[in-house]
C-alpha cells in the first residue's frame, strides 16, 4: 500500500482481524491476519487496500478449532511478518481516521490495542468509530434474520462469507450500502415502504385488545394481515425510531417526522460512539443486572461463524467442553463448546410449568421476563454435563462466586426437575422490545410470527399459561455476577403449540 499524505485523514478505514481461538483458561488470541480498505466518505469507494497475513510468536497458537474458523494454518503463516513488523503500517492506516468494522468495538479494537501493548508500541486512536453491528441493530433491525455479516450478505445476495480479512471487509462496505439504500428508500416514502419492511409476510400482530384470558385462548383475535393496522397504537413498526440533534426520538414510519440524511456519517459516527444497545441481561432472581453483559443482538467475532444448532438427542456427553473467550475490557467469559464449536439447543414439546414471571425488575424498572418448563430427560443430561464442565471451569479460574445448578431440582420434587427460560428485552433509548422471536405454531405445523406493538408483561403471559407445550430454540450463556454463577438459559425462538 503507498504511503498516505499525514494531514488527508478524512478517509474511513474498514478493517478486521482472523484471529486464533482460545481454547484453554487463560491463553488469549493471535492476531493472524490484518486488512483494511481506505474508503471515501462522499462516495463510498474504495480507495487503497492493505492486507497481510501475520505470523504469531507462538505457532501452537494456531489450534484445529482455529482453522476451522478461519482456514489460516500454520503453514501460512509460516513465513509471514511478525505483528511488530508491520505495526507502524497498520498504525499509519489507522490512526486519526475513523474506524468501521462489523463488531469491531467488542472484538477487533480490543485486539488491535493489545497487539501494539504486546510489542510495546503506542496504539492509534480512531478519530470516530462506526460498528455497523451496533448500527445496523437499531436502524436496520432483524429483518434479515439476526445482525451476522453471513447472514445479512446473504438476505442481500452478496455471497459466502470467507472469514478472511480483506473479504469481510469488502463485504462489510457493501452490506452497509444495500442497508443504507434500503433505508434511504423506506424514508422517502414511509407510507409505502416501511408499513412491511420490518413485518414478513405471515407475520401476526398483536395489541392488547387482541388478548384474551388463559380460558378463551382456543378463539384468540390475531389480525393476521399486517397492512391493516394503521393506527400509530398498533402499528408493528412503530418502534424505529432516529434521534434527532437535540436527542429526540423521531418516529420514521410517520410520513410528517423531521428525519435526518441516511447518508451523513459524521452524525451516525458520533450517535455510535455515543450509544450503545442495551439489553436486559438479568442473571438469576436474586441477582442485578450487569451493565457490561452482553446483548443478544450482539455476536461474537471470533465464534460466530461456527455456532451449531443441535437436538438434545444429537449432542455426546464426553465431546462438551469450555472455554475462556475475551468478554469486556480484558474480562473472559466461559463459553460451551461441543466439539470444539459453540452450539445452541433446539428443543420441542417443552410443557410450561410456571408462566411468565414479573416478580423481580430491572433497573430501568422493566420486569425481568422468564418462564419455567419441564425438560425432558435427555435435555436434563445434557444440561447437567454443560453445568459440570462449565462450573469445573469456573472454580479452575478463582472464581468464588455461589454456582446456581441450571437445572432446578427443589428438595423433595427431585424427580421433578425445571429450567428456567429467559426471554431477554433489547432497549433502544426510550423504546424496549423482546429481543426472543416468538412464532405461534398451528396443530398443521404452519407457524406464524407474532409481532408486538409495545412492551407488555401481561401480554405475553397469556400465550404462556401452564400447560402450554412451546419449542425452544436458546443459547447457554454462563455468567458470573456479584458473587451468583451459573448459565442462564436465554431463548432465540420460541414456538407456542396452539391448543
Amino acid at each position: 500500500m503507498g504511503s498516505i499524505p499525514s494531514e488527508d485523514r478524512s478517509e474511513i478505514v474498514f478493517f478486521d482481524v482472523e484471529t486464533t481461538v482460545p481454547t484453554r483458561p487463560g491463553q488469549g488470541f493471535a492476531i493472524l491476519e490484518f486488512g483494511a480498505i481506505l474508503v471515501c466518505p462522499r462516495k463510498l469507494t474504495e480507495l487503497r487496500n492493505f492486507c497481510t497475513l501475520v505470523r504469531p510468536a507462538n505457532s501452537s497458537l494456531i489450534s484445529p478449532l482455529s482453522e476451522r474458523c478461519n482456514g489460516i494454518t500454520a503453514d501460512a503463516v509460516s513465513s509471514a511478518p511478525t505483528f511488530a513488523e508491520i505495526a507502524d503500517a497498520v498504525y499509519d492506516l489507522l490512526h486519526g481516521r475513523i474506524w468501521a468494522g462489523h463488531n469491531i468495538i467488542r472484538f477487533d479494537c480490543v485486539r488491535v490495542r493489545d497487539a501494539f501493548a504486546e510489542v510495546n508500541k503506542t496504539a492509534p486512536e480512531p478519530k470516530g468509530i462506526i460498528d455497523s453491528l451496533v448500527l445496523l441493530t437499531q436502524k436496520f433491525g432483524r429483518r434479515a434474520g439476526n445482525m451476522k455479516m453471513a447472514t445479512l450478505a446473504t438476505y442481500f445476495g452478496l455471497g459466502r462469507q470467507t472469514h478472511r480479512s480483506l473479504d469481510d471487509v469488502r463485504m462489510n462496505l457493501e452490506v452497509l450500502k444495500y442497508c443504507a439504500t434500503v433505508l434511504f428508500l423506506e424514508s422517502s416514502l414511509p407510507d409505502i415502504f416501511t408499513e412491511n419492511s420490518w413485518v414478513s409476510p405471515n407475520a401476526v400482530t398483536r395489541s392488547r385488545s387482541s388478548v384474551k384470558s388463559p380460558s378463551d385462548r382456543g378463539s384468540l383475535s390475531m389480525n393476521k394481515d399486517p397492512a391493516t393496522e394503521t393506527t400509530e397504537e398498533n402499528h408493528p413498526i412503530r418502534f424505529i425510531t432516529m434521534s434527532d440533534a437535540e436527542g429526540a426520538l423521531t418516529n420514521i414510519s410517520h410520513p410528517n417526522s423531521v428525519q435526518r440524511d441516511a447518508f451523513d456519517m459524521t452524525a451516525l459516527c458520533a450517535e455510535v460512539t455515543s450509544e450503545t444497545t442495551q439489553t436486559d441481561v438479568g442473571l438469576d432472581e436474586n441477582a442485578q443486572e450487569s451493565p457490561n453483559m452482553s446483548s443478544p443482538s450482539l455476536e461474537s467475532h471470533a465464534t460466530s461463524s461456527s455456532i451449531v444448532v443441535l437436538e438434545p438427542d444429537e449432542i455426546s456427553i464426553p465431546s462438551i467442553d469450555a472455554s475462556l473467550v475475551p468478554f469486556f475490557r480484558g474480562i473472559n467469559r466461559i463459553e460451551l463448546l461441543h466439539n470444539g464449536f459453540p452450539f445452541q439447543l433446539h428443543c420441542t414439546g417443552l410443557k410450561v410449568r410456571f408462566g411468565i414471571s414479573t416478580k423481580f425488575v430491572d433497573q430501568a424498572g422493566r420486569p425481568r421476563l422468564n418462564f419455567v418448563v419441564d425438560p425432558s430427560p435427555s435435555l436434563c443430561k445434557v444440561l447437567d454435563a454443560c453445568n459440570n464442565v462449565a462450573h469445573k471451569l469456573s472454580l479452575d479460574s478463582g472464581s468464588s462466586s455461589d454456582w446456581k445448578p441450571v437445572v432446578i431440582r427443589k428438595d423433595g420434587f427431585f424427580n421433578y426437575p425445571t429450567i428456567r427460560l429467559h426471554i431477554p428485552t433489547a432497549v433502544f433509548g426510550d423504546i424496549a422490545i423482546y429481543a426472543t422471536e416468538i412464532y405461534q405454531k398451528e396443530s398443521s405445523g404452519a407457524e406464524q410470527r407474532l409481532i408486538f406493538s409495545k412492551f407488555d408483561a401481561a401480554e405475553l403471559g397469556s400465550l404462556f399459561v401452564p400447560g402450554t407445550f412451546v419449542d425452544a430454540l436458546f443459547t447457554l450463556d454462563p455468567y458470573d455476577y456479584q458473587q451468583n454463577a451459573g448459565i442462564k438459559l436465554v431463548a432465540k425462538k420460541l414456538f407456542i403449540h396452539s391448543k
